[in-house]
């Protein structure tokens, strides 16, 4: 098998505004909002980490500085924990956290869009294949996402995207992209079309917010070409690169919630709590009593 540069950075760009959850992201960053009871950032920290990703990237903006405090170690709150006997409590905090100058936080100084956000990261990427998790889509599954990326990259090496089936019918709401050769768990990708015409998508399989991009994609970021909504666009960016680069894709089979949503943070909450044992049984006959 053939040995690729390892996975070892993610970029997790937090910068964005959380507009469709005012008021309640006035004061705290939408990525802080929780299903059941911890952030949604920390799901998508947890999946990177537990993909052997060592080192996160924070892209973030004014008034993150919360998350910034959540991965770090509250000095106070672990002294009244250990105190008061409430040993779990202070494992699973300490637990959370990643090792010491594993994580980085840069600044987006202005929403230039999402493909300017990973640009804002390049110096901290450096020359090495990296992870894209946008932080709004939160996955369940046996096996994470990006684990499921990372064991096809290192068989194919390239560009890893994740991608879904959806109703071919709603094809055009979404990034979709064209199915090729079979590969394990995956297939080449053929072509890349946004939010296509209604009846031309040449599947429906959709990319998800997961990707492993090589360090090239900088280099067509720093161009500072705008597409939609005149931003710079990380699949406008990831269409040039693949006139030069291989494309595979990793077929996710589990469930994704978008928790930029209204929708789909509530449908989140409901998942995860009856998924746990803890709480399935508090919350499963009142939910069907609500319905």
């Amino acid at each position: 098998m053939t040995e690729f540069k390892k996975i070892r950075k993610a970029i997790l760009p937090v910068a964005g505004l959380g507009t469709r959850f005012l008021p309640a992201t006035k004061a705290v960053p939408k990525e802080m909002l929780t299903v059941v009871d911890k952030p949604v950032v920390q799901y998508v920290v947890e999946e990177a980490l537990d993909a052997g990703i060592e080192h996160i990237i924070f892209v973030t903006g004014r008034n993150k500085g919360i998350i910034e405090d959540h991965f770090d170690i509250a000095f106070e709150l672990n002294d009244t924990l250990e105190k008061r006997g409430k040993t779990a409590e202070l494992t699973e905090l300490e637990d959370m956290l990643p090792a010491a100058g594993k994580t980085s936080f840069t600044r987006q100084q202005a929403p230039h869009g999402l493909g300017h956000a990973v640009w804002c990261a390049r110096d901290i990427v450096g020359d090495e294949p990296f992870a894209l998790l946008l932080p709004d889509m939160v996955m369940r599954d046996k096996v994470g996402c990006m684990s499921g990326m990372v064991d096809l990259y290192e068989r194919v090496g390239g560009n890893i995207i994740s991608v879904e089936q959806c109703d071919p019918e709603l094809a055009h709401r979404y990034g979709i992209v064209g199915k090729g050769e079979e590969l394990p768990g995956g297939f080449r990708v053929t072509e890349m079309v946004e939010k296509p015409e209604k009846g031309t998508a040449p599947s429906n399989y959709f990319i998800n917010g997961r990707y492993i991009l090589q360090p090239e994609i900088f280099d067509i970021l720093a161009r500072g070409e705008r597409g939609a909504g005149n931003e710079i666009q990380v699949t406008d960016a990831m269409l040039h690169l693949a006139e030069t680069q291989p494309f595979s894709a990793y077929r996710f089979n589990g469930e994704t919630y978008d928790c930029g949503s209204k929708d789909g943070f509530i449908m989140a909450n409901v998942a995860f709590a009856l998924a746990r044992d803890d709480m399935r049984p508090l919350v499963a006959d009142k939910i069907k009593a609500l319905l």
